[in-house]
């Protein structure tokens, strides 16, 4: 690690990868924003899914003041965040085959609907099995993966593909393999890792670029306010009443 106190170097790395992000993935990202923006209009829904610390950039864009309103959590027991006790059980589900399918059998995602599937190695069966089986029902999948994973790794899914290889768009986060920016001599695990800021500022962009699509097609797009300013809950009440039947966070 070179001059800088470890702040710095971390800063400069996650500005860094950011601003690849903008200038490499600027196509899929608007293509992205385009394709969720078109299932809008067509009466379809949003989902997000995301398993481990990938779930927090899944998490980010459901039920979020700026936000589109019908961005809904594709949730799988056990794998959403490090709340399952013990922790490591969640990493164990991501790799049991099957799961994906009984989720999806069992939730409101049908034919006509988007899912972005966020997995950033993209190589265990669960988000891998997501993604296939969510296009065979007839749904369009946007995965974002570190598509570094598929060429220094080896898939854990028994078709031997990763994320990458079944979804209809893909966006790359850049996350080296390993998701660790920083290196010590003093310690021995390189450390500091960037993935949740790049893949949250990454579905941002994605959200950001889908409610311009709508509107510029006068279309209103359905956004959040926040609840803690001025006439926020009227607001949020009148999105839920218009869209409450491609909501599935609220009863």
């Amino acid at each position: 690690m070179s001059d800088g106190t470890p702040a710095d170097l971390f800063f400069d790395a996650a500005i860094n990868l950011l601003q690849r992000v903008r200038e490499e993935e600027a196509e899929p990202i608007r293509a992205a924003g385009t394709l969720l923006a078109d299932t809008v209009a067509a009466g379809g829904r949003l989902f997000a899914f995301g398993a481990g610390h990938s779930s927090l950039a899944a998490q980010d864009v459901v039920y979020r003041a700026g936000g589109l309103a019908l961005m809904n959590l594709l949730a799988v027991p056990g794998v959403v965040g490090v709340d399952v006790t013990p922790a490591t059980l969640g990493s164990a589900l991501e790799r049991v085959d099957g799961l994906a399918s009984a989720v999806l059998d069992t939730s409101p995602v049908r034919a006509g609907d988007a899912l972005v599937i966020i997995s950033l190695s993209g190589r265990n069966a669960l988000p891998v099995e997501m993604a296939l089986n969510a296009r065979v029902l007839g749904v369009k999948v946007i995965g974002v993966t570190s598509v570094a994973y598929a060429a220094e790794t080896t898939s854990r899914h028994v078709s031997g593909t990763f994320l990458k290889d079944h979804c209809d768009l893909v966006l790359d986060s850049k996350i080296a393999v390993g998701d660790a920016e920083l290196t010590l001599d003093t310690i021995p695990a390189p450390f500091a890792p960037a993935s949740t800021v790049v893949t949250t500022a990454l579905l941002q962009a994605v959200m950001a670029t889908a409610a311009a699509t709508l509107a510029e097609r006068g279309i209103e797009p359905p956004l959040l306010r926040s609840g803690n300013v001025d006439g926020g809950h009227e607001w949020n009440g009148r999105v839920m009443r218009e869209y409450g039947d491609r909501i599935f966070y609220r009863h």
